[in-house]
């Protein structure tokens, strides 16, 4: 259950420096992500079971084009892949799915998630030194879940998916005659026993930077929170965190 999206991105707005885009452009990107998983899921507030997760590379990709049309909200469109699996020993019975293990059962899971941000925002600053957007999000998530015990053959699974509003922000702040910036993103939001958000940060490096062709290099930390509270019957207190390492270009 993987997406892999290329996202677009409409940004120009109030800028405050000759350097900023004032034609077209289009940016490319994606990172490979280290991540760990940990937390706990099921299909109750008060019935959910913890597993010990298996770390996992992951892949994120966007595609963002730029205008320098005032008023209108830039756009971005991201693809964001967790999948992994893991096992428990549950001490005390767990129900999932209308399956119900005993207590002390062994059960081995399998995650699948993915989602898909699309994105409107602004552009308070653009220069060299300072790129300040906000804006929001709508997170198309996917999920697929499934618990097996070996044991006994029992297995249960569930699909969940939905949309999820986010507040959106994001900077970069250069540091001028080095070709490194460093940058931070996030989307977030918290509402009802629901805590949503997918942060990151980290430094780049301006490997080609020319008039034809721009080319960054990336590295740093991210991490994603899924505490969800009744999607689809689905309900989890999940963390994935981790380093990456990715590119971006610029035409």
């Amino acid at each position: 259950m993987k997406k892999t999206v290329l996202a677009l991105g409409l940004a120009a707005m109030m800028s405050t420096s000759a350097q900023a885009d004032t034609l077209l452009g289009l940016y490319i990107g994606g990172q490979a992500w280290a991540s760990k998983a940990s937390g706990s899921f099921g299909d109750g507030s008060n019935n959910q079971s913890a597993f010990d997760f298996n770390d996992e590379v992951q892949g994120s990709f966007f595609v963002a084009f730029e205008h320098p049309i005032p008023l209108i909200p830039n756009a971005k469109i991201s693809s964001t892949t967790l999948d992994t699996i893991g096992g428990t020993q549950v001490a005390k019975s767990f129900n999932f799915n209308g399956q119900t293990y005993s207590s002390n059962a062994t059960l081995d899971t399998t995650l699948e998630a993915s989602y898909i941000d699309y994105t409107l925002y602004y552009e308070l600053f653009d220069n060299d030194l300072l790129v300040f957007d906000f804006g929001l999000t709508a997170r198309d998530l996917d999920t697929y879940i499934k618990v097996a015990e070996p044991a006994t053959l029992y297995t249960s699974d569930l699909s969940a998916s939905g949309y999820i509003p986010m507040a959106y922000l994001s900077t970069v702040i250069g540091l001028p005659f080095t070709g490194f910036n460093f940058f931070a993103e996030a989307n977030f939001i918290t509402y009802d026993d629901q805590t949503v958000y997918d942060a990151q940060a980290g430094i780049s490096y301006e490997l080609i930077d020319n008039l034809a062709v721009d080319v960054d290099l990336t590295f740093g930390y991210r991490t994603v929170k899924l505490e969800l509270n009744d999607l689809d019957d689905f309900y989890s207190d999940l963390t994935f965190d981790g380093f990456f390492a990715g590119a971006i270009v610029h035409f």
